[in-house]
């Protein structure tokens, strides 16, 4: 898989936090950003466009981060879900990672830390 052929579905409630990442995904050369504003969303979006990665914040409204993992892995064992959170969710943290979170972001998410995120899928 190369970046360009990636889509990648951002799931965050801050509109400035998907347009920063939605930016940098671009610049490392992706070639499909989905965005979702919720849980719920997320997981509609999700089963409706099949993305490559999914990068879900855990603070979330209508259905938390961890719940639309799941969910998402039930629809797809496969997806390769992200969780970005930031300090002092040390909890949900361990949560999402116990219900098969692909890796963990701390936020504020890095331009370095997403490039090599891609890097490491599509290698």
């Amino acid at each position: 898989m190369t970046a360009e052929s990636m889509k990648v579905l951002i799931c965050d409630d801050s509109m400035f936090v998907r347009k920063k990442l939605a930016a940098v995904l671009k610049n490392c050369g992706v070639g499909e950003v989905i965005e979702a504003s919720d849980g719920e969303q997320a997981v509609e979006m999700f089963k409706e466009n099949k993305p490559d990665l999914t990068l879900m914040d855990i603070v979330m409204p209508k259905m938390t981060g961890v719940e639309a993992l799941k969910a998402i892995l039930s629809a797809d064992p496969k997806a390769k879900v992200v969780m970005a959170s930031s300090v002092g969710t040390q909890e949900n943290l361990k949560e999402a990672i116990n219900a098969g979170a692909f890796d963990f972001l701390q936020k504020p998410i890095s331009d370095a830390q997403l490039e090599m995120l891609i890097k490491k899928i599509t290698k």
